[in-house]
């Protein structure tokens, strides 16, 4: 070693290889395509024969049950390989929206969910999403534990309204979207105050800035 260093010596620095972009057609932005179109197909299948055929509801379970395994693995996958698109941060929250409120509209429809359940949560899950759109200058708000568990419980709530059921199964259902309900007002509530603070801390580390700037 001559101790000189690489670039007073005539070496060359290997540039950082560039990472490319993820393009439309990857796998995860798939996913969110399949279930955009499992919307309708759901719809057709909730709806057949007046929609109270217990054998047809099975068949628009199975397809709201994809639909939600597909919600728990696109993300996933685009932040784990670098997947993510523009398409994806677009598609992504309009397909969760469309597959739960295409759901909770059918069964308020059919007269199987009271319509106040079904407006509490498309309230709490577009007035989220106008919000995120509020503050994404400042920051994004990280899923919660309770968020999560909100998802959740909607999920088997909906899924056990779609189904036939019947007894005790049918009176647990009615526990569980209690629940989902519950869990829904709550982490709605606590995604507005976290809103709320992060837009405050952004705004002034604006004004801190701008007047640095003036200073300077």
């Amino acid at each position: 070693m001559s101790g000189v260093p690489a670039s007073a010596a005539g070496g060359h620095h290997r540039p950082a290889a560039a990472v490319r972009p993820a393009g439309l057609w990857n796998i995860a932005n798939i996913l969110t395509m399949v279930r955009l179109l499992l919307v309708p197909a759901f719809v057709l299948l909730m709806l057949h024969n007046g929609g109270y055929d217990p054998a047809w509801r099975s068949f628009a379970w199975a397809a709201f049950a994809v639909a939600m395994i597909t919600d728990l693995f696109d993300g996933h996958l685009a932040r784990r390989y670098n997947l993510v698109t523009d398409f994806g941060k677009i598609a992504d929250p309009i397909a969760d929206k469309a597959i739960m409120g295409a759901a909770l509209i059918c069964l308020s429809a059919l007269s199987d969910l009271s319509w106040w359940v079904t407006g509490v949560i498309l309230f709490r899950e577009i007035g989220i999403t106008l919000m995120r759109f509020w503050v994404i200058k400042h920051g994004v708000i990280p899923a919660s534990r309770g968020g999560k568990m909100k998802t959740l419980a909607q999920g088997t709530a909906v899924g056990m309204y779609i189904l036939a059921l019947t007894g005790p199964l049918a009176t647990l259902r009615f526990w569980v979207m209690a629940v989902a309900v519950a869990l829904t007002v709550l982490t709605g509530l606590d995604y507005v105050r976290q809103a709320v603070v992060l837009r405050r801390a952004g705004l002034a580390a604006e004004r801190e800035r701008a007047e640095r700037e003036s200073v300077g």
